[in-house]
C-alpha cells in the first residue's frame, strides 16, 4: 500500500519539475532513473529524465540513453528502512507504484502521457514501461 505522505512529497516534487512544461520539442519519452543511494542506509534516489526516443520492447533501455533533457542533480530521494525493505526491488516497486498514481492523477500527468511512454528503472538493470502511447 502506498503511503500517502511519500506519495504526496513525490507529487510535489514532480509537480515542481513539470509546472513550467518547458520539455525540449523533441521530448518522445521519459525515464525516471532510479539510484541506490546507500545500500547500508535504505536511501533511494529517482531522477526524471526526457528522451528523444522511445522503443518499449527495448528492454535494456537503450532509448533512454537518448537523453534530451534531464532534472540534473534536483532528485526525489526515499528512505526504505522503515518498511518491509527488501532491498532495491522494493525501492523499484515503490517508484513505480508512485509514478503509476502520478499518471493517473497528478497534477502534470497528462505531460507525461503526451509522450509516447514512460519508463522507470535502476541505470544498470532493465526498465519498467509504465505507460505507451
Amino acid at each position: 500500500m502506498l503511503q500517502m505522505n511519500i506519495y504526496e512529497e513525490f507529487s510535489a516534487w514532480l509537480d515542481s519539475l513539470l509546472e513550467n512544461n518547458d520539455m525540449p520539442e523533441s521530448t518522445k519519452a521519459f525515464c525516471f532513473n532510479l539510484y541506490e543511494e546507500s545500500d547500508e542506509d535504505h536511501l533511494y534516489a529517482v531522477q526524471l529524465i526526457a528522451a528523444g526516443s522511445f522503443d518499449a520492447s527495448d528492454e535494456e533501455g537503450d532509448w533512454a540513453c537518448d537523453e534530451v533533457w534531464s532534472c540534473g542533480e534536483d532528485v526525489f530521494t526515499v528512505d526504505t528502512s522503515d518498511e518491509d525493505d527488501t532491498g532495491w526491488k522494493h525501492a523499484q516497486e515503490l517508484f513505480c507504484e508512485m509514478i503509476e498514481e502520478y499518471l493517473a492523477s497528478g497534477k502534470y500527468g497528462h505531460i507525461l502521457k503526451d509522450s509516447k511512454g514512460v519508463a522507470a528503472g535502476f541505470v544498470d538493470g532493465e526498465l519498467t514501461v509504465l505507460f505507451t502511447a
